[in-house]
């Protein structure tokens, strides 16, 4: 259930509804928009007419059910657009934030390289991968900790914020601790501990979508961590697994603008994964750009010949330039701005 309240409702107006609330066991989530407040009621309803309990006091305007299982997650709790802000990159509306970086730390070397090169050609934030979860497990597996500080070094000498991804609750204190950005990766997306544990730590993260996992599933797994307090997510379209071979994934377009009409979360696309071929990652940015995305998450390489992990989806720093020259062409008829 959602709370709207009446225009100009008053602090101690709000403090009456949540205790109320809290008085029938609910669970209780502000959000502030610049008209109305809306206060969402999460709990078990059944045998609580939330109408007679809380739609009768006078500065409530109405008490409205959400039908969707997601609840802090959907349009209907949040009418506007989220603003997700990674320091000082804002990831939203008018906005279109372009993450990119190595699949995996590899070197000093390569990650310094290739930070210099991503920020020069206006890329906003830098990824990479610490800890790598690979299918094989005789592949290259990262780095860890010093991936980490690796990663932390870039950041203080361009000044771009950093996402690496989380495996697991074991190393998720530690990648807090240097990440600016916590990535939970498409084979994580309904680890539940994890989400709950990344909820607790009030920074933003950036959740892909499972390869086998339907738009609903990914905007409930956006509520494990939202239920936690954390409303600093941006989510991830990375491509879906069909019948067709000629790709690594199907990158799901359409995902895009669906999750736009069912939820206020920022959604990015990542066409390296999505399609696994590096010859198709820069007509997918464009298309992803098209569709109304809010940014991209590119996988950029020095040497992509000679990547430890995903080699033959990742484009050379040369062809990032020429990407981002021409989504700035376009990015005005959209209304965005890189």
């Amino acid at each position: 259930m959602i709370i709207v309240l009446r225009s100009g409702a008053a602090p101690q107006e709000i403090e009456e509804v949540v205790r109320r609330l809290k008085k029938l066991g609910f669970g209780v989530h502000i959000s502030q928009g610049t008209e109305r407040t809306i206060i969402g009621a999460i709990g078990d309803e059944r045998g609580v007419n939330l109408e007679e309990k809380i739609g009768v006091l006078p500065f409530v305007e109405r008490v409205i059910p959400i039908l969707t299982p997601y609840k802090l997650t959907s349009r209907e709790f949040r009418e506007q657009d989220t603003v997700v802000r990674v320091n000082d990159v804002e990831i939203g509306p008018g906005k279109f934030v372009i993450i990119a970086g190595p699949c995996a730390v590899e070197s000093e070397t390569q990650v310094m390289e290739t930070a210099f090169r991503v920020k020069e050609a206006g890329g906003k934030i830098l990824r990479g991968g610490a800890f790598k979860p690979r299918t094989s497990p005789y592949s290259f597996q990262g780095l860890g900790e010093e991936g980490l500080k690796l990663l932390a070094r870039a950041r203080e000498l361009t000044g771009l914020p950093i996402v690496t991804e989380a495996l697991g609750i074991e190393e998720l204190p530690m990648v807090a601790e240097y990440a600016d950005m916590i990535q939970i990766g498409a084979r994580n997306m309904q680890n539940f501990r994890l989400l709950e544990a990344v909820g607790k730590l009030r920074k933003p993260v950036l959740l892909k979508r499972g390869m086998m996992n339907t738009i609903d599933e990914m905007l409930m797994s956006a509520e494990y961590i939202l239920a936690q307090g954390n409303y600093q997510v941006v989510l991830c379209e990375r491509g879906i697994r069909t019948f067709e071979p000629a790709t690594r994934n199907t990158l799901d377009l359409s995902c895009i603008p669906l999750v736009k009409k069912k939820s206020h979360l920022p959604i990015l696309v990542d066409p390296s994964h999505g399609t696994g071929r590096s010859d198709l990652v820069h007509p997918m940015c464009l298309a992803a750009l098209a569709v109304g995305a809010d940014g991209l998450l590119v996988e950029v390489h020095p040497n992509p010949v000679e990547a430890l992990s995903d080699g033959p989806q990742s484009i050379s720093p040369d062809q990032f330039f020429s990407l981002v020259r021409d989504l700035r062409r376009f990015a005005p008829l959209v209304g965005r701005e890189i």
